[in-house]
């Protein structure tokens, strides 16, 4: 009877560690993927109140989509805000950031994204041994003083990204994978 029970607990040992490790291997898949729905908030950068807080937040959910190689497509919205807009991410260590694509790349720099990259493998066939994603995209891609407006941090699975309002007042998103 004492075999029995000892090996009726060796089993379910063994059949706990199976599910442990297959948990941290799902848990670690999710770590290193930028898709996902992210809950916060959006707040209007540039006002605040009496106590220094800024003045508008309202609860927020940014779901991200990966559509591409290095591409996502991300839907923004609270109840009284909703777009929906492409970006391309880079990775770089523990983050990702994001920078815009076609048409909106080209109204902000001046310039077609890969225009030097059409010889040489494509636009990360030329990276350079310990450069990161990001590190071959500002290089290659960017002026020193050019602006970017969010990114991922995979250490805590968060996001943000700050919107150009027309008027001034910026909107600030953040929030954390889900």
């Amino acid at each position: 009877m004492k075999n029995l029970v000892k090996t009726g607990w060796m089993i379910a040992a063994v059949m706990l560690l199976f599910a442990a490790c297959e948990k941290e291997e799902s848990d670690e898949l999710q770590d290193n993927s930028v898709e996902g729905t992210y809950t916060g908030t959006l707040t209007e950068e540039g006002t605040k109140s009496a106590n220094g807080i800024s003045g508008s937040m309202a609860e927020a959910t940014a779901e991200v989509t990966v559509v591409g190689e290095n591409e996502i497509q991300v839907n923004c919205f609270t109840s009284d805000f909703d777009t929906t807009f492409m970006l391309n991410y880079y990775e770089h260590h523990d983050s990702a950031y994001v920078c815009f694509t076609g048409e909106r790349f080209e109204e902000m720099y001046g310039h077609m994204l890969g225009g030097g990259h059409m010889m040489g493998g494509g636009m990360m066939g030329d990276i350079s041994n310990g450069e990161t994603q990001w590190q071959h995209h500002m290089g290659d891609e960017h002026d020193e003083n050019d602006e970017h407006f969010g990114g991922f941090n995979m250490e805590d699975h968060s996001f943000s990204y700050t919107f150009e309002m027309p008027h001034g007042n910026d909107l600030m998103f953040r929030g954390t994978k889900q």
